[in-house]
């Protein structure tokens, strides 16, 4: 098996070209005629990651996250990310990203089904297939039954198997409708009230982020970038392990990147 066997099959499910323009999906280190045994599966390529890597001997690194966002003009073992690129090439280690590509494909549908909402429907489209089907980032749906904005935190911490969340307006606000978010979604305030969600569900939330969007009739609740997007780990180990038997397929550890002390 070879790295552009592996990839020839993940760019069909999850088509690069579904990114967004700012993105940077793709074969991050390695030759697509590296041969791969050994795949590791993780939500982003972090030093930790990188040494598993080379301890358990994978030959290709999957994650959801590219190392490489921006352009480097630096590679060598002082310059950061630079550094990570090389020392994955020198243990012959392949890095393989999907990013927002995975999101307007899988994630959406992975975090509906956690949470059980209903009558779902994109939060921000971002693109139409050549049948007219739109994608895009981010989904809206109802939630089983009305809840408290309260009881709506502790909803989604049990879905995503998270210790705590942060809550921006008042825990007894009665909730139904709610956006959703994976990752990164600061800047989905206007989309959620377009779509008249009462709370809007994601992570990376500022200070001003939580009371702007309070002060115009939205709840937020910040459940952590990781929080949610570590349903790519599990899902992705599952998909490879299926579709490549021959494989050895490793699921990194979920480890949240911070405690709340």
């Amino acid at each position: 098996m070879t790295v552009r066997e592996i990839i020839h099959k993940l760019a069909a499910k999850y088509p690069p070209e579904l990114a967004l323009a700012w993105d940077n999906p793709g074969l991050q280190v390695g030759g697509m005629d590296w041969p791969v045994r050994k795949v590791y599966v993780a939500l982003e390529a972090t030093e930790t990651v990188l040494g598993e890597c080379r301890a358990w001997g994978a030959d290709l690194l999957v994650t959801h996250h590219p190392l490489l966002m921006s352009g480097i003009r630096k590679l060598n073992s002082e310059e950061f990310p630079g550094r990570k690129a090389l020392f994955l090439a020198e243990n012959r280690i392949a890095h393989y990203a999907m990013h927002t590509n995975y999101d307007v494909t899988e994630m959406s549908a992975l975090a509906i089904r956690a949470l059980g909402l209903r009558e779902t429907q994109i939060l921000e489209a971002t693109g139409a297939l050549e049948d007219g089907t739109q994608y895009g980032i981010g989904f809206v749906g109802l939630l089983p039954e009305a809840m408290t904005a309260k009881a709506c935190c502790d909803y989604v911490k049990k879905a995503f198997a998270l210790s705590s969340v942060r809550l921006f307006g008042d825990p007894k606000r009665s909730v139904r409708k709610i956006a959703v978010c994976p990752g990164s979604g600061k800047g989905m305030t206007a989309p959620a009230l377009a779509a008249g969600a009462d709370m809007l569900v994601t992570g990376d939330i500022g200070h001003h982020d939580g009371l702007d969007a309070v002060d115009q009739g939205l709840l937020m609740m910040d459940a952590g970038h990781y929080g949610i997007e570590h349903i790519f780990i599990g899902q992705m180990g599952d998909y490879l392990q299926n579709e490549f038997p021959e494989l050895t397929v490793r699921k990194a550890e979920i480890e949240h990147p911070f405690a709340v002390l």
